[in-house]
């Protein structure tokens, strides 16, 4: 209901003139969208662009406002219907989760996948509806739908609370520092381990600045590991404790930068070696919060072979970067 209104294509297009694309770092406030005027709408050229952005980010009283489209009071419904409840709950439009509940940033910017349809509208209008429905069936599936809640939940996580409660298998519960980072360890800790783990325990827990949050040595010592904390570690050490096969998962959060590179991925070798573990039972985890997000492209050339990568927001699945010989088309069912 909220998607089809008038007020979300004005909504969509006040992002589209600002330039507020996932991606670009431009990024769109509710109350910008009331200061828009058809006048101002005709003006596509950079500079007169350029200025709007500035005067539309001023106190009203310092703006020209006559003829705007909207009455300030309604950057409200246009922030919680048409953005929250609307464009955000389907993936249209992406939000910023590194800003306070009370920040007065812009923090709306139109998803890539949404933005490269409008585009392919525009340059094919004959094929409107295949375009559409290809969109569709790709970005409104019950898993896509799934998967935008569990990144909304995050969110929401990160933004109303001055500490996150993280819940460990052994069932004891830390607080952690809020931010992105944090969000997608608990999600690890919580979610991660609940599907790939049959005994997991949690060794090491850091925050940002390498604090430790927790740090289990008894289990540490159950599986014969012996580690050197004062060495960089990654900010999650998973064990599967089982007594005949016990593993070792060293997981790097990524929310701006550091998956588990090459670099990155021999030097913790060489600290599990030293601990006392065999190659074959160390594994390597880049975890982000979405496969769609940003930062997964920008960093995915940069993740090391013989690694995964896990998303927050499917938590049931693993991304394999695969390394080895060369197999038949047919070996693949074995994988």
């Amino acid at each position: 209901m909220y998607v089809v209104r008038e007020i979300a294509a004005k909504t969509l297009f006040v992002m589209l003139y600002v330039g507020a694309v996932e991606g670009t770092g431009r990024y769109v406030r509710p109350d910008q969208v009331t200061k828009m005027t058809d006048t101002q709408a005709k003006k596509i050229q950079a500079a007169s662009r350029a200025r709007w952005i500035v005067q539309s980010l001023m106190r009203d009283p310092v703006l020209n406002l006559r003829g705007r489209w909207y009455a300030p009071n309604t950057r409200e419904p246009i922030r919680d219907e048409t953005l929250r409840l609307g464009l955000v709950a389907l993936g249209a439009v992406v939000e910023r989760t590194d800003l306070p509940t009370t920040s007065s940033k812009p923090r709306y910017a139109i998803a890539r996948h949404f933005a490269d349809l409008l585009v392919a509208l525009f340059e094919n209008p004959e094929n409107v509806t295949a375009l559409v429905h290809r969109w569709q069936t790709v970005h409104l599936t019950a898993a896509a739908l799934s998967r935008i809640e569990l990144l909304r939940r995050g969110a929401i996580t990160f933004q109303s609370s001055n500490r996150i409660k993280v819940t460990f298998p052994n069932g004891e519960v830390r607080l952690m520092r809020p931010g992105p980072s944090t969000v997608i360890t608990k999600a690890v800790i919580e979610e991660f381990t609940r599907s790939f783990l049959r005994e997991p325990g949690v060794i090491s827990v850091s925050e940002s600045g390498n604090k430790v949050v927790a740090r289990d040595e008894a289990l540490a010592r159950s599986i014969g590991l012996r580690l050197d904390y004062a060495k960089n570690l990654p900010e999650v050490i998973l064990a599967d404790a089982r007594a005949d096969l016990p593993k070792l998962i060293f997981i790097e959060v990524v929310a701006t930068d550091g998956p588990v590179n090459e670099q990155r991925k021999q030097a913790l070798l060489r600290v599990a070696s030293n601990g006392g573990f065999n190659k074959g039972d160390i594994y390597f985890v880049s975890a982000f919060a979405d496969r769609n997000a940003s930062v997964f492209r920008k960093l995915v050339g940069e993740v090391a072979w013989g690694t995964f990568a896990w998303f927050m927001s499917e938590p049931d699945k693993l991304l394999a970067f695969r390394e080895g010989k060369p197999m038949e088309l047919q070996s693949l069912l074995a994988l």
